[in-house]
């Protein structure tokens, strides 16, 4: 099909004023104007109006299965008390009441115009059914800790290797997701790190999220060092940033996206950039907890990539909100309230470009381009082709419409008209 706007955001190329995108099956053929496209392209026109058309969103970081928790957790006063809270809530849900959670966030998503999340996996048990629930491209990353258990290390892995490999192939990928510095140890970090080189695996991690953690590591004090001192050993704390703890014990490299970040020490920033480590910021997630102002700039001098996710439902303001949804449009918003001098193009390329190449799918996802997968979003855009960026991050509840692979997956009741029932869905 030949899909026309009123304008095309290709964010790797310059936007288009009356474009089309040329899809067939699931890859897009050409992207151009219309009065070119219409020249060689063969196939339905579905002409969309004054709407703009996106790459899909790339989501960088999510818990799909705590969306449910929405507003059931108050902010707290250090870090450590939120880390009891979620453990106790997580503790009085069942197997259905995560599995009605996780298909939630995922449906939230895609009305959301999100195409890929890297989701972290807690539910190693269920996920294989879960991800053939959605059609979301879904890089799931499982998550292994080591402290509350007090399991030896090589097992934790064996368990977490022997799940992700007896997944049924689907669109997306699998990873590991050691789940933070403090709640594993240095041996569980070097074998995961050792495992997704010689597999070939994504690696993501919470890393220098919160202040009570840069105290633990950098300075063997502070909240978390007092509530963790007896349950896990201290011997790796007092050695340096959280960051370059990551870096002794093997993690730090192109295929980890480090999650969140917020608390730098030195060459951190350089230390990160030099690895080619991406970094995965949560801009509701960071309000919710009262953070220091994210070090954006100090972080982008240094050439590290910054890529935005949404983190948890379980962390958003005014979480009981019927309004409050995973949405990556949202947490474009926030960080243009956080910081506005930030150019609507960089945060529409942090949604989309740069988690596709932290994801090594440069040329696969994140952009409309000619051999990329046919991902994509529409909203109504009745303006300029040039402000269609700042439209889309100001763009309130679903989206227009929602295409994963070359098929309809979310169309919204004001844009059922414009895309005709045999097209693709």
């Amino acid at each position: 099909m030949i899909l026309r706007a009123r304008s095309v955001v290709p964010v790797t190329a310059p936007s288009i004023p009356d474009g089309a995108v040329w899809i067939s099956g699931d890859h897009i053929r050409a992207v151009g104007p219309w009065s070119e496209i219409r020249e060689s392209a063969s196939g339905p026109v579905v002409d969309l109006g004054d709407a703009a058309v996106f790459p899909g969103l790339v989501n960088a970081h999510c818990h799909l299965d705590y969306t449910g928790m929405a507003g059931q957790l108050q902010p707290p006063r250090a870090f450590p008390d939120w880390i009891k809270g979620i453990l106790t809530l997580k503790a009085q849900w069942n197997d259905a009441e995560f599995a009605e959670s996780w298909l939630a966030g995922a449906r939230q998503l895609l009305q959301g115009g999100v195409t890929t999340v890297v989701n972290i996996e807690s539910r190693g048990h269920q996920l294989a059914a879960l991800r053939a629930a959605t059609p979301l491209r879904i890089f799931s990353c499982l998550e292994v800790t080591g402290v509350r258990s007090a399991r030896e290390p090589e097992r934790l892995l064996e368990e977490a290797v022997q799940t992700l490999t007896s997944l049924p192939p689907i669109r997306g990928g699998i990873g590991l997701s050691p789940h933070a510095p403090y709640s594993t140890t240095p041996d569980l970090l070097r074998l995961v790190a050792d495992a997704a080189r010689r597999d070939g695996w994504r690696l993501t991690t919470h890393v220098a999220e919160s202040e009570s953690e840069f105290d633990m590591f950098t300075y063997r004090r502070g909240p978390m060092f007092s509530w963790l001192d007896g349950q896990r050993p201290m011997e790796d704390c007092g050695l340096g940033s959280p960051v370059q703890h990551m870096h002794r014990c093997g993690l730090l490299g192109p295929a980890m996206l480090a999650v969140h970040v917020n608390y730098l020490w030195r060459d951190d920033a350089r230390l990160l950039a030099t690895r080619g480590t991406a970094v995965a910021h949560c801009p509701r997630s960071h309000a919710y907890f009262g953070h220091r102002r994210f070090p954006r700039e100090e972080l982008a001098e240094a050439g590290v990539p910054i890529c935005l996710g949404t983190d948890s439902l379980a962390s958003v303001r005014n979480g009981r909100s019927p309004d409050t949804v995973l949405s990556m449009v949202a947490e474009m918003r926030q960080a243009l309230a956080a910081d506005p001098a930030l150019p609507p193009r960089r945060l529409v390329a942090e949604s989309t470009a740069n988690p596709a190449k932290a994801l090594g799918l440069r040329s696969v996802i994140g952009g409309l381009q000619t051999y990329s997968l046919a991902d994509l979003l529409v909203i109504p855009h009745d303006g300029s082709t040039w402000s269609a960026e700042e439209a889309l991050i100001h763009h309130a509840g679903p989206v227009g419409a929602t295409l994963v692979a070359g098929r309809w997956e979310w169309i919204s009741p004001s844009f059922r008209d414009r895309i005709p029932q045999e097209i693709p869905r």
